[in-house]
């Protein structure tokens, strides 16, 4: 979560006024007024919009708002994926009681807040927020059968103004804006694509990215156009990042509200990754020569974060000061280069070594957000000065498979699952964040937060533990067997109506070649993995025996 006023009014001294709202309705972008309804005060702007070509494409702009009545629990738990792990009754019981806080957590649009359609809450203030949507719709989309999850961003896609920007957060109650646009905390990271990829690979919505299409080129292009400096690399601010008080910039900035005149690694890092995204984007709809731009940014953007914010000394990545010279806290967000191919393969290696060092980032509860010998290390988690959370885990872990880091992904998703299913047994419910040197909640951490942390009982449950990750565009189940004990999922979805069951049996080594029986209604190739080698296999319509 990024906008946390409460807990950061306790913990630090906030200078500053508070953002008034802009309406960012379509109807009344040409007025020269904007008036906060939520403040006795009225702010007047002038009209400085350039609007962006692929804006006006936006067919979320101009929507009706288009009401999903959510089904009870009971009857989503008659359409979700059964997941089943022989001896561990309780991170079963703790991956429905996710999905229950899920279903209880989905929203209707206000009636003046101008929303499209109903969503699931990032279950913080009452406002959304792009960063935890992205992570929320992650895990939602495998209980697409049940609700339509993923609709969640249309909020945010029928809020971008002519430019192409589109708030951070913005006000549950009224629709508005929380933030002016150029207020150096107004929006990011921009995510919102890798959700996006994510849910067409495993259902293959090719009429959604085609609509999705002009409004996420459009945000980019904003980023592109009011996020960078003369050198190109991107800035940002901690409520920018969504990690709010990592302290990153020097200390006559603020390190919440300020960009402090200096480049962001993580900013930097998710562009490069996100413009990836949009060119297979273009490719699936035959528009790649429109964002040729966004192409050749990959190039620069690329080379500048590897000559300019690597240190080959330490093997590490770090944001970069006005004066050329590189930060020194390695942050969490260092790991979106996961993402990216920016590193060799023995540079790759000395980066991900840090995460399994104690000094570092290897903790009772890994990963922190700043290592544990940092002068700003907190045991309580302090909110981004060491909490773990599940967004910023949840990327780390899968960028690490993504990179073929198998076994050490699956051992820190182990560990990840097994704290968080700890405190779900001290506490009954999830947190918003966790400490990392005790099986607890972080400092003021907000219970029943589904909420991004439905990622751990769902998502690592499903591709990190279990290892099972699909592609409909390549026909395609990977699955990474790393468990000994007998473990599956019955009613998994892929596409519109494709529905799987997967079923390895107890094995006696980690060495030892898996026992699966996969039911399917759908012809696929499957990639086996596991410690002792790797196999492909058809799978047929029917039950297979592999």
């Amino acid at each position: 979560m990024d906008s946390r006023r409460k807990f950061l009014q306790n913990s630090f001294m906030i200078a500053g006024s508070a953002a008034i709202p802009v309406n960012s309705n379509a109807s009344e972008v040409n007025s020269s007024k904007a008036t906060a309804e939520d403040s006795d005060i009225q702010l007047e702007y002038k009209n400085t919009y350039v609007k962006n070509i692929f804006v006006t494409e936006n067919e979320f702009r101009n929507a009706k708002s288009t009401v999903v009545a959510a089904p009870s629990f009971q009857q989503a738990k008659e359409i979700l994926p059964v997941p089943f792990w022989k001896g561990n009754t309780q991170a079963i019981d703790m991956y429905w009681k996710a999905w229950e806080i899920a279903f209880k957590n989905i929203k209707n649009p206000a009636p003046k807040s101008g929303f499209i359609a109903s969503y699931i809450d990032t279950a913080y203030n009452g406002n959304i927020f792009m960063w935890d949507s992205t992570f929320i719709t992650m895990f939602a989309r495998y209980g697409t059968r049940a609700y339509p999850f993923q609709q969640t961003l249309d909020n945010f896609y029928g809020k971008q103004h002519p430019d192409g920007f589109i708030s951070r957060e913005i006000w549950g109650e009224t629709g508005r804006d929380c933030f002016h646009r150029y207020d150096p905390t107004s929006t990011g990271p921009n995510l919102i694509p890798w959700s996006e990829l994510e849910y067409f690979r495993q259902f293959g919505d090719l009429t959604r990215i085609h609509k999705i299409f002009p409004v996420l080129c459009g945000y980019y292009q904003w980023l592109k156009l009011n996020r960078t400096w003369q050198d190109g690399s991107y800035w940002t601010s901690g409520w920018g990042t969504g990690m709010d008080n990592q302290p990153r910039v020097s200390k006559e900035y603020n390190q919440i509200y300020s960009h402090g005149h200096m480049t962001w690694l993580d900013a930097c890092l998710q562009q490069l990754m996100i413009a990836k995204i949009l060119v297979d984007f273009g490719f699936y709809v035959e528009r790649w020569q429109e964002i040729e731009d966004i192409e050749a940014e990959t190039k620069s953007l690329k080379k500048y974060i590897k000559e300019k914010l690597w240190d080959p000394k330490t093997n590490f990545l770090y944001d970069r000061y006005a004066n050329g010279s590189l930060g020194t806290l390695k942050s969490i967000g260092a790991y979106w280069a996961l993402w990216t191919d920016i590193l060799e393969p023995d540079e790759m290696k000395k980066f991900v070594a840090h995460l399994s060092d104690p000094e570092t980032f290897a903790r009772k509860h890994p990963i922190p957000s700043i290592p544990a010998n940092h002068e700003k290390y907190q045991a309580d988690g302090r909110y981004w000065q060491g909490g773990v959370w599940a967004p910023t885990n949840y990327m780390v872990i899968s960028g690490l498979k993504h990179n073929n880091f198998q076994k050490q992904g699956f051992e820190l998703a182990i560990k990840h699952h097994q704290q968080v299913m700890q405190v779900f047994k001290d506490t009954g419910t999830f947190w918003e964040y966790y400490a990392p040197e005790a099986s607890t909640p972080g400092l003021l951490a907000r219970p029943d937060f589904i909420g991004w942390t439905g990622l751990v009982p769902i998502s690592i449950l499903f591709e990190c533990i279990f290892g099972i990750n699909a592609n409909l565009q390549e026909q395609t189940i990977k699955w990474d067997v790393r468990l000994l004990e007998e473990h599956g999922i019955d009613r998994y979805p892929l596409g519109k109506d494709g529905m799987l069951s997967f079923k390895c049996a107890t094995r006696l080594n980690e060495k030892q070649k898996p026992e699966l029986t996969i039911q399917s209604n759908m012809n696929l190739k499957l990639k086996l993995t596991w410690a002792g080698g790797s196999e492909t296999y058809d799978i047929k319509v029917g039950s297979n025996k592999i």
